[in-house]
Order: structure tokens, then sequence, then C-alpha cells
């Protein structure tokens, strides 16, 4: 007897969570494609992952440091303070830059295969995860070199990276999703990124906000990252009201990305 093949309205809808865990293998097809595709036909390679951050590093340090004089406020090496900003943002940078353009660079994939399309976005966060783990032989060289110890709180410092990951999976999410409908979005990404550069304490340390407006300033989530990274590594006080407010609203923008993303998910093969 043949099998039987019985489609049922709304079972997509029923099992989608199971469904990511079925293509988890697409999953990884995907993430290892664009890392990849990332470096191909590059002289150095993975070597960008190293050189973006090192380059940016020493401008920040000549310019916050010996310009404007930073350098003197704090007992640590500069250069760390400014690398253990620099990690996190570029990270964050990076994968709403990807996981923003994901669904249209795959647009042909989107159109004609079933499979649950938050893979794509997730896959795009992970590829910049990767560059992340590069990067971050950078930090472990600048240790060495100026024979620097980090705190005992960088045992902690995963659960920043996992909410750096939220940020940008949410926001990537809620960002691609509208790029699809609105293909304005792909300009005003890297508008984001920029203006996202100068509101972040990437090339200064966030206790230069007076404490009546840091619990405020802490709304951009990567305020309470960034935070978390140099108390991970340099030992630095964690601003505790901030940092639960850049956790609530990375939550936040979670929900809203997840919520938005499968509200719009239908339409994204017919709008694509």
């Amino acid at each position: 007897m043949a099998d039987e093949l019985i489609i049922e309205p709304g079972q997509t809808e029923k099992h989608y969570w199971r469904d990511l865990w079925h293509y988890r293998e697409l999953f990884y097809i995907l993430s290892w494609r664009d890392i990849k595709v990332r470096y191909k036909q590059t002289v150095i390679g993975a070597v960008w992952s190293i050189l973006r951050p090192l380059l940016t590093m020493i401008i920040f340090t000549f310019i916050f440091g010996r310009i404007a004089g930073m350098q003197k406020d704090t007992s640590e090496p500069y250069a760390l303070v400014v690398l253990a900003g620099m990690l996190p943002w570029q990270f964050f940078a990076t994968a709403l830059a990807e996981s923003g353009n994901s669904l249209i660079l795959n647009s042909n994939l989107v159109s004609k295969v079933y499979f649950p399309r938050m893979i794509i976005p997730a896959s795009s966060v992970i590829t910049s995860l990767v560059d992340f783990a590069i990067s971050f032989v950078i930090l472990v060289a600048i240790m060495i070199i100026y024979m620097y110890t980090p705190s005992l709180n960088i045992i902690a410092l995963p659960v920043f990276i996992l909410m750096g990951f939220l940020a940008a999976f949410g926001v990537g999410l809620f960002i691609t999703a509208l790029n699809v409908k609105y293909r304005d979005f792909r300009y005003i990404i890297p508008f984001i990124v920029q203006f996202g550069l100068f509101i972040s304490p990437v090339g200064w340390t966030s206790d230069r906000i007076s404490d009546q407006w840091r619990a405020i300033y802490s709304i951009n989530p990567m305020v309470g990252v960034i935070d978390g990274f140099r108390w991970c590594i340099l030992g630095y006080p964690l601003y505790v009201p901030g940092f639960l407010v850049s956790l609530g609203v990375t939550f936040l923008f979670l929900v809203i990305g997840i919520r938005y993303f499968r509200k719009t998910e239908k339409s994204f093969a017919d709008n694509i």
C-alpha cells in the first residue's frame, strides 16, 4: 500500500520550532558556505578578521587616547580599553549588516524551497561569531605584549557574548524582514551601523556619562555588552542598573524581531 501524504492546515505554524531543528543541517551548510564565500579570492583570507579591528583600534587609541587625552584616566593600557569595546561592537555591526541582507542575497533559495526562513539570518550571525573568535586573537596578543593579566571576571565573558548575539539576532530579524518588503532598508543599514558606532562606548568608557543619564544611555543594548566585556577583561566596575536596562532592551528587540519576522515570513517568497 502506497504511503499517504496528508496536508493539514496550520501544521507549518504548529511545528515551526520543531522544523528549525529538523533543518539544522541546512543551517550548518549555509553557515559554512558564508564563511568560505566571505574570504574567497582574497589574498590574505581570514587575516582580514584580525586586520580590521587592529587598524580601528590603532586609530581610536590615537584619537581618544592621545589627542583627547583619555588614556590619562585609566591605569590599564588604553589599547586594551578600546579593543574590549571594539570586538563586541564589530561583531554586532557585522552580524547586523550580514543578517539584514541575508534573505535578499538568498532570494532563489527562499522562493523555491520550504524551510524555516529564520535559518538564513541565524546562519549569518553565526558566521559573524566566527569572525569574532578570530579577532579575539588580537586581544590575547595585546595582553601578552603588555603582560596584562585579565580579571577573574573573564569566566563570565560567554554571558556577554551571548547577550551580544541575541542583540544582533533580534535586531537583524526585524531589519531583514523589513528589507524584504521595503528595499530602501539596505541603504539604511550602513547608516545604523555607522551611527551606532558613535553612540556606543567603543573608543571611550560609559562612566563618562553622568549617573542621571547613564540608565537612559543604556537603552542602547551594546552599552551593556561593551561594559560587560570591560568588566570581564579589565575589571572595570559594572553599572548594574544600566546593564539590566540593556539586557531588558535586548530581550525586547529579540521578541519584537521574532514576532515581526514570523508575521511577515509567509509573504517573503512573493515579495522577494
